[in-house]
């Protein structure tokens, strides 16, 4: 009897191994990691990866670098093998692109995001070079299911703009909003609409010389480098909440060495410098609430509100769950109808951009006669830290009466003495033309500064993103060659010395001047201002005292010595 040929199949209890996936994320990792010192078997030991593996990794080390930098972020955690950088580069612009488009609510179709693909992908065949022109690229539907889930794409509800605005949509809202006031019993002072939008924080007109150096001027690119704004105030207009800023990166050079929590705007940053439900939640808990409770206990009034917000993809819809400081009834504007309903966006928004260019061309023209420098030196030097503090002094600048003016056609009854905008608009462009032209650029008219105004909600080019990925990737670069941010110190003799050279001022002032009221009224300002500096110094010399006088203390004590015997027990 012949025996039974052993089975071809694995034995039941032999567990099959799965094949890893390597992610470009994960490969960087490895490479920073080794370049950074680490042994090779550490690192594998540590990510779970193989000795073969890990040399694989660096052997192709140059090529996956290349597939990092040009990849989106979501694509690098999700990719294994390192594509084709033509692709990489379409996708990462394209994504970028999307992003500007949901942020400013127009509504996209897989149609529109396939074209919007091929037309980036033949632009850059076009300024790549002979070698790319060979590549071909189809954006087919397979492409677009594997490139959504890449990037994390989904479909959003659209705001709309005013020409696809829903007219009608918006006449019932308002019949409903005064409903929900009325049943709420919620004063001007509780109800609150807050907005984002885009500001180009380093824009000059496009007809200016300025503009046209940018293109070639190696230290004049950031033009294009933008950041995200969130805005807003109550209906009565005597509050207006703090901005919040997100940039793409979260520790600009020029922001290096200070705090964020005492930045005059809340600081968030995420890769597109764009709001996300994430960072708008963690606003709304930590820094809405919270406001909102302090401003009800100054007006010594229940401390409540009710929120008004569009339906931007940045906006959750679970706020009402989350714990907060206060209790806050959240109410959503309907679809297509933000651009005939949102407070925000009916004025106040545009006088903040309009103030903020105004101050900026300000301080060019001061620092033309002042400090003698050229508008291009000025362009350079104008660094984040000079855009947060014009943020700052441009949301001063919004009145009350244009924070409560902009309800009136959502909540016409909460509005008081609104006369409209349009003389107070053309003042503030007839500054800036006038500034522009102290400062040599006679060609800027009122024209252009509509245009650059208007310009924060245009769609962005294929020359644009080129820029703004350029960029991006040229500042991650100095960040990790400038290694760690300074450490900022303001020493007791830092503080002593500026004081006194303050006061050695206000008294040549004061000595010299012949007009009393002028120079003793400038004193007073300018010490209260710096009052919490002579604080500080008083309470640091105050401290340094008693240590000093502790120190001598001990030294005075008389020193008892231990005269138990050698060996013997104190408890005996």
């Amino acid at each position: 009897m012949t025996a039974k040929r052993p089975s071809s199949e694995p034995a039941a209890d032999v567990t099959k191994q799965s094949r890893k996936n390597i992610t470009i994320d994960l490969k960087m990792q490895v490479l920073q990691c080794i370049e950074a010192g680490e042994r090779q078997v550490d690192v594998g030991r540590r990510l779970g990866l193989g000795t073969s593996t890990i040399r694989t990794i660096l052997k192709n080390g140059e090529k996956i670098k290349r597939s990092a930098k040009s990849t989106t972020p979501q694509s690098a955690t999700k990719t294994s093998r390192s594509r084709n950088i033509l692709l990489e580069k379409m996708e990462k612009r394209l994504s970028i692109w999307i992003e500007d488009q949901t942020q400013h609510c127009v509504p996209l179709s897989q149609l529109t995001i396939q074209e919007k693909a091929r037309s980036i992908f033949a632009y850059l065949q076009e300024h790549e070079g002979d070698g790319s022109a060979t590549e071909t690229f189809q954006a087919s539907r397979g492409w677009f299911e594997k490139f959504k889930r890449r990037i994390n794409l989904h479909n959003m509800p659209a705001c709309g703009d005013s020409e696809s605005a829903d007219k009608q949509a918006a006449r019932e809202f308002t019949t409903t909003f005064k409903t929900i006031i009325d049943y709420g019993g919620y004063p001007p002072e509780l109800v609150f609409n807050v907005s984002e939008t885009g500001l180009f924080w380093k824009r000059m007109p496009s007809h200016t010389y300025i503009s046209c150096e940018e293109k070639h001027a190696p230290g004049l690119k950031a033009a294009k480098d933008r950041l995200t704004l969130l805005l807003g105030g109550n209906a009565a207009g005597d509050f207006k909440i703090k901005p919040m800023v997100v940039y793409h990166s979260e520790t600009p050079r020029a922001m290096r060495g200070f705090s964020k929590e005492h930045l005059p705007v809340v600081w968030k940053s995420n890769k597109k410098a764009l709001l996300t439900a994430d960072l708008f939640q963690q606003w709304y808990v930590s820094g809405f609430c919270p406001a909102v409770k302090q401003y009800c206990e100054e007006k010594n009034v229940e401390p409540r509100a009710l929120l008004l917000l569009d339906s931007a993809p940045g906006h959750p819809h679970n706020l009402e769950t989350l714990r907060t400081s206060v209790p806050v009834e959240v109410v959503f504007l309907p679809s297509n109808t933000t651009s005939l309903l949102q407070p925000m966006d009916q004025g106040v928004i545009s006088y903040f951009k309009a103030y903020y260019l105004r101050r900026t061309f300000k301080q060019l023209v001061s620092n033309m006669y002042d400090q003698e420098q050229t508008i291009g030196d000025f362009w350079n030097s104008f660094s984040i830290m000079h855009a947060i503090e014009n943020i700052s002094m441009s949301w001063k600048e919004v009145t009350s009466s244009c924070m409560n003016g902009v309800w009136c056609k959502m909540w016409p009854e909460a509005c008081y003495d609104f006369n409209g905008f349009a003389d107070a608009s053309s003042d503030i462009t007839r500054d800036i033309v006038n500034l522009a032209n102290e400062a040599g650029m006679d060609e800027v008219d009122a024209e252009d500064v509509e245009e650059l105004l208007n310009s924060h909600g245009e769609e962005l080019t294929k020359e644009e993103l080129e820029e703004i990925e350029n960029q991006h990737a040229a500042e991650e670069e100095e960040d990790e060659m400038e290694g760690a941010p300074p450490v900022r110190n303001l020493t007791t003799a830092m503080l002593s010395e500026g004081i006194a050279k303050i006061n050695e001022i206000l008294n040549i002032w004061s000595e010299n001047d012949p007009d009393w009221e002028r120079s003793s009224t400038v004193k007073r300002g300018v010490l209260a201002d710096i009052a919490c500096y002579q604080k500080m110094l008083w309470e640091r010399q105050q401290r340094a005292r008693k240590s000093t006088l502790d120190t001598a203390f001990i030294k005075q004590l008389p020193v008892i010595k231990d005269e138990l015997e050698p060996g013997s027990s104190s408890w005996e």
